[in-house]
């Protein structure tokens, strides 16, 4: 998977197509990304103590990643996600 904590991405598919922004985490085993802002879901929290009163929260959850497109940040243009060649020329 070539897509990187803090890279900047485009969805593609889903619910929040065209949303350009900022990966939040990487999952490369499952293939998956969570993307800031996309795919946010409530959950219910009991109560601890991160949430004392308990309540419902909003949770980013993670999405394919093929269902999101880098996007170059100098010129907000998209781009592949490019597998880079060795020395000898074999694929990584």
């Amino acid at each position: 998977m070539k897509i990187k904590k803090g890279d900047k991405v485009k969805v593609i598919a889903g619910d929040d197509k065209g949303v350009v922004a900022e990966v939040v985490a990487a999952l490369p085993r499952s293939n998956r990304v969570i993307v800031e802002g996309v795919n946010v879901q409530k959950k219910h929290a009991k109560p601890s103590n991160a949430y004392p009163d308990g309540g419902i929260v909003n949770k980013e959850m993670p999405i394919s990643a093929s269902n999101v497109q880098l996007v170059d940040n100098k010129k907000d243009s998209k781009k592949k996600a490019a597998k880079k060649k060795n020395v000898k020329g074999a694929k990584k």
